[in-house]
C-alpha cells in the first residue's frame, strides 16, 4: 500500500464508518463497539473503528445480541464490515450466527477536484437534481429492473432525506422530451465537518449502458462536492464499477462486505 492509499485509508476510517444519514422513521443506537440504527427497510450496524476489542466468546456474545435485537423487531439486518478489520474471524463468526455475506465490494476515495473534469452527459440524456417522491418512485423502478427484485422501499428512503438539500443530492438521467425516462440514478451523502461525501448509485438500464452515463453522473456530483467544500469522494464500488472508478482516479483503499441477517418467514 502506497503512502497516499494509507493516508487515504486513516481518513477514511476516521470520517467514513459511521451510521450516515438517518432517515425518516430510523432511530440510532449503540450497542458497546458498535453503532446500529433501526427502523428502516433494514437494520445496520457497523463498526467506528477498525478494531472491535474483542475476541472469541465476547465477540460471539455482542454478534448473538445483536441477532437477536432485529429479531424481536422482525427487522432485517446488514452489518458492514470492511476487509482490513480486526479480529480477522470476524466474517466466520458472523456467518455461524446465521448472518450471510453478500458480495466483496472495493472502496475507493478520490479526489472531488479530480473527478470535476467536464464531462458532458451523452446526446439524449439529461441530468437533472429531483426531491419529489414521484421522482424517487421512478429511481426504484429502476433499481427494480436492473437488479431483479423488489427496490420499492428506496422511494421513501430517499425523498425522506432530500429535504436536507446541503448535504444530500439525488440526480437522474432520463432521456429528453416529449416522454423523458429515467435510465439511470444516482445520489451523493455528505458527512457535515468531515470534507468526505459517498457517492452511491449509478446502476444504468442495460439499453443505455456504455455511453458515459456514469462517468457525468459522477462529475456532476463530483463539481457540486467541491462547491459546497467537500474535498474527499467514496464510493464502495461493484465489480462493473471498480475500474471506471480506477481510470478516472479513484484509489482503492480496501474492501467491504454486507453480512445480512433476516428474520425467518413466519
Amino acid at each position: 500500500m502506497t503512502e497516499l492509499t494509507t493516508a487515504l485509508l486513516a481518513a477514511y476510517d476516521e470520517h467514513m464508518r459511521g451510521l450516515g444519514t438517518i432517515g425518516e422513521g430510523e432511530t440510532p443506537d449503540s450497542d458497546g463497539p458498535l453503532l446500529r440504527k433501526y427502523g428502516g427497510f433494514r437494520g445496520f450496524v457497523t463498526s467506528p473503528r477498525p478494531d472491535l476489542g474483542l475476541r472469541g466468546r465476547e465477540l460471539d456474545d455482542l454478534i448473538a445480541r445483536q441477532r437477536d435485537f432485529f429479531a424481536a423487531r422482525g427487522e432485517a439486518v446488514e452489518w458492514k464490515t470492511r476487509g482490513h478489520d480486526l479480529p480477522a474471524d470476524l466474517p466466520e463468526r458472523l456467518t455461524a450466527a446465521g448472518f450471510v455475506g453478500e458480495d466483496d465490494e472495493t472502496v475507493l476515495i478520490g479526489l472531488a477536484a479530480e473527478l470535476a473534469t467536464p464531462t458532458p452527459a451523452p446526446e439524449g440524456i439529461t441530468l437533472r437534481r429531483v426531491t419529489a417522491l414521484d421522482d424517487m418512485r421512478r429511481i426504484a423502478a429502476v433499481q427494480t429492473e436492473v437488479w431483479g427484485e423488489d427496490w420499492s422501499w428506496l422511494a421513501g428512503n430517499l425523498a425522506s432525506r432530500a429535504g436536507d438539500t446541503e448535504n444530500f443530492l439525488v440526480l437522474v438521467a432520463e432521456t429528453d422530451a416529449p416522454r423523458p425516462e429515467v435510465v439511470s440514478a444516482a445520489w451523493l451523502t455528505s458527512t457535515p465537518g468531515t470534507g468526505f461525501a459517498g457517492l452511491w448509485g449509478g446502476s444504468t438500464l442495460a439499453a443505455w449502458r456504455g455511453r458515459g452515463i456514469y462517468r457525468s453522473l459522477v462529475a456532476h456530483r463530483a463539481r457540486w462536492a467541491l462547491d459546497h467544500g467537500i474535498r474527499h469522494l467514496q464510493v464502495d464500488a461493484s465489480p462493473d464499477s471498480t475500474p471506471i472508478l480506477r481510470r478516472l482516479g479513484m484509489h482503492a483503499v480496501t474492501t467491504t462486505t454486507p453480512y445480512v441477517w433476516t428474520p425467518p418467514a413466519a
